[in-house]
């Protein structure tokens, strides 16, 4: 037999009888364009080289798109999505449902005691862990330190929206570019609904009172989007309907905006110098009362972008080590080391407040712990869902998504204030009756 032949058989018998390729897995992840989460996918070549068994395929989508989608392939079980990003709205119902897994294997290090108290309960059902807290946010004043200076004003304490409104006036100027304060307008239940149902609750308004009716036409709530409308009229930039998270975001970094009322994440972008124009400039403060006697001290919202697994997985096993690697303290050490303490994803866990690396590198901590620790979301007397930003129950995505669209076109111009709140009113009651809420 020819040399060359024997040895090609020879290799090719090894071959056939060498240990097989280790299997792989591939994950299917639905998630968010916010800022942590890009950083996440930057990193997940970390991840992949301790596991290399598991690979890691990514879809990124718009806030309200991803909300459509996952919310769509867990309904139906369509089985696009191994891991979606999900957040404090959809854990309960959907753990309720049983559309979700139970985490109960994310490893003996994993820590699940240092979740920060309010963030494991509102992502938990019957004492079980549904989704893992990748961060968490509560709501917070962002303001212009200089800008604010310059107009003779000091913000106070616990600033009012008295305040915010006389502050805004004199911080504006439009010839320079700069608007007094920025807010989100683009509709949606997560969007524009989150920031005016947290507003109205700051003057005393829920979204439906004991009985389940709808508050869209109650003093609060016309106070609220009366100011709104009147503020980012007066003071906001131009084509505000439009800007959600991410777009004021990116205002604010830019220098065009001298206060910002959002998420509290928003704070470790604006004081990086890597993306903002103002880093050195920033100061943080409570979210504003609607009043001076602030008779709604503490109406934060919360909420935290998690990582939850469809009860219907057949990947449940390497879902869950990539959701123990992506929350847990080794990934904010991971973050620290590459990108600094004060880009770690914020809110989740005790042990990074109590970290004075993390506390000396993010002047924003103590208010955005702060923020978190007096967010209370359980239903009370006078409001009969849990939620503060929104009510958790199955109707709201579509009814919050649809008033958010009216409540645009006030901002817009194209429908007065009260013409936008009573369509709300009347939208609502219509959904909440058809539901059997109201009898």
């Amino acid at each position: 037999m020819n040399q060359r032949f024997w040895i090609a058989g020879a290799m090719a018998l090894a071959a056939s009888v060498a240990l097989p390729a280790q299997a792989q897995t591939t994950l299917t992840i639905g998630t968010v364009n916010n800022s942590d989460m890009i950083r996440m996918q930057g990193l997940t070549g970390e991840f992949t080289k301790a596991h290399p068994d598991i690979q890691v395929n990514w879809v990124t989508l718009e806030e309200n798109i991803l909300r459509q989608r996952v919310t769509t392939d867990i309904a139906t079980k369509g089985g696009q999505f191994d891991i979606m990003t999900i957040g404090t709205y959809e854990v309960p119902i959907w753990s309720k449902q049983q559309w979700l897994a139970p985490l109960d294997n994310l490893g003996a290090e994993y820590d699940a005691d240092d979740l920060l108290p309010p963030i494991r309960a509102a992502l938990s059902t019957d004492g079980k862990l549904y989704a893992a807290p990748f961060y968490a946010e509560s709501v917070m004043t962002l303001y212009r330190k200089d800008l604010l200076e310059k107009a003779g004003l000091t913000m106070p304490e616990k600033p009012t929206w008295d305040f915010i409104s006389q502050a805004a006036e004199k911080m504006t100027d439009k010839n320079a570019g700069v608007y007094g304060i920025c807010l989100r307008g683009k509709p949606g239940w997560g969007e524009n609904m989150a920031f005016l149902g947290n507003m109205a609750r700051e003057f005393g308004a829920n979204y439906f009172d004991a009985s389940w009716k709808p508050q869209f036409e109650s003093e609060g709530w016309k106070k609220a989007v009366t100011l709104y409308v009147d503020l980012m009229t007066k003071y906001g930039p131009p084509g505000a309907a439009a800007n959600g998270f991410n777009e004021n975001l990116s205002l604010f970094g830019q220098g065009k905006c001298g206060m910002w009322m959002d998420a509290t994440v928003a704070a470790s972008f604006v004081t990086d110098p890597k993306q903002s124009q103002v880093a050195d400039k920033v100061g943080f403060a409570p979210a504003p009362c609607g009043t001076d006697n602030c008779p709604n001290e503490g109406a934060n919202w919360l909420w935290a972008w998690s990582l939850g697994i469809p009860a219907s997985s057949q990947k449940k096993e390497a879902a869950e080590t990539f959701i123990s690697w992506a929350t847990s303290k080794a990934y904010a050490e991971l973050v620290a080391a590459k990108e600094g303490w004060a880009n770690v994803p914020p809110g989740t866990r005790s042990s990074l407040y109590a970290n004075e690396n993390y506390t000396k590198a993010a002047p924003f901590a103590a208010q955005t712990l702060a923020a978190i620790n007096k967010a209370d979301p359980s239903a009370g007397p006078d409001k009969p869902y849990v939620g503060l930003q929104f009510a958790a129950i199955p109707e709201f995505q579509g009814l919050g998504t649809a008033v958010g669209q009216v409540m645009a076109a006030a901002l817009s111009g194209q429908q007065t204030v009260d013409q936008a709140l009573a369509a709300a009113q009347a939208q609502a009651t219509r959904e909440m009756t058809r539901a059997g809420y109201i009898k």
